[in-house]
């Protein structure tokens, strides 16, 4: 597929790309239990390593943020040397590479955190979901509320484990903003019931993303982060009242900041998405969730989007842009091997033969 815009290299801030089709961030569940990537880890970003920009599975940037089992941490020195190894995999093979910083909030439970304390988050109310554990499916804890302490010392976590990512020889990071985790927390009105100024108004819902954005920036630069956001996401029992307006007002103040990237999962809204691209007119990643990878790059002829972002496709693909190129077949993922386990389903999925 010779599309001449997917493969004209790009800048995202200070993030050289070679051609504008990346990898987006997936839970895979191998870490080892505290946390620390292993060298199977390094094989698989640096099997995919024909994307121009890999952004890493959610990692947390302390115990308080972990929710899943076996996830990646960066906030122990053990976890910059580890993730040192990745890096330079992954830069030796010729991309670019960005950890993604998660905290989950209240998509948690004790069981699976090294503290086994309840979760955090902007309001005590549980998520209706089930986590797994390790003792099997468990009905989300109910939370502790951060208060106006413990706000500043999520947002320092997130300081922090920007700089430690950077010592780990990474590009950037990419703040998660979506999918029903503590900053969609926040910013959603199921989820934060405060009567402070961190809830209540849409200015208020979006002062703790904007304040962990500026705080990140201050420490490593604005030019080495992205931010993502999932509009109208219901995942991890997240509901939105106000989504068009919220959505304009966090863009429009997080483009205040010069961030290297915006990335959004676009969920179908197709005026949001104009409204969203009208006020960050340059360095859009989309991931149009579910596209086919025509329509996906049809947004980049289109001018929709500057890069486009792809998941599962990219799981099971290891070499996903030389098949992209050749209008090559694509493997079939597995399902039964997405989060945890071993090598299989992992880094075991077969590139084109020669």
């Amino acid at each position: 597929m010779n599309n001449q815009t997917l493969w004209t290299p790009t800048q995202l801030g200070s993030i050289a790309l070679p051609h504008r089709l990346v990898m987006a961030p997936m839970t895979r569940s191998r870490a080892a239990a505290d946390g620390t990537v292993t060298d199977l880890t390094a094989t698989y970003y640096e099997q995919r390593s024909s994307f121009a920009m890999l952004i890493s599975e959610g990692t947390q940037p302390s115990a308080d943020g972990q929710g899943y089992l076996n996830t990646p941490g960066i906030y122990e020195p053990a976890h910059v040397e580890a993730w040192k190894r990745v890096a330079a995999a992954v830069h030796e093979a010729g991309a670019a590479f960005v950890i993604q910083l998660m905290h989950v909030g209240r998509v948690s439970h004790p069981a699976n955190t090294p503290h086994g304390r309840p979760p955090v988050a902007p309001s005590p109310i549980a998520a209706d979901a089930m986590m797994f554990t390790a003792a099997g499916p468990q009905p989300m804890a109910q939370p502790v509320a951060l208060d106006a302490d413990a706000i500043a010392r999520t947002v320092e976590e997130f300081r922090v484990a920007a700089a430690m990512a950077i010592d780990a020889g990474v590009d950037g990071v990419e703040i998660h903003g979506a999918n029903g985790y503590l900053l969609h927390q926040f910013l959603s009105t199921n989820a934060n019931q405060r009567t402070d100024e961190y809830g209540g108004s849409i200015t208020g819902r979006i002062r703790f993303a904007l304040e962990v954005a500026a705080a990140v920036a201050d420490e490593i630069g604005a030019d080495r982060i992205g931010f993502r956001i999932s509009p109208a996401n219901p995942f991890n029992d997240i509901t939105e009242t106000d989504t068009p307006g919220l959505y304009a007002h966090l863009a429009a103040e997080l483009g205040r900041l010069g961030l290297a990237y915006l990335h959004l999962v676009h969920a179908g809204d197709e005026q949001l998405l104009r409204t969203i691209r009208g006020i960050w007119p340059e360095r859009l990643v989309l991931n149009r969730a579910g596209a086919d990878l025509d329509a996906r790059i049809a947004d980049l002829d289109s001018g929709t989007a500057d890069v486009i972002a792809v998941g599962t496709p990219a799981l099971a693909n290891p070499d996903l842009p030389a098949r992209v190129r050749a209008d090559a077949a694509l493997n079939e993922p597995d399902p039964a091997t997405f989060y945890g386990g071993d090598h299989r389903g992992y880094t075991d999925y077969p590139a084109l033969t020669a």
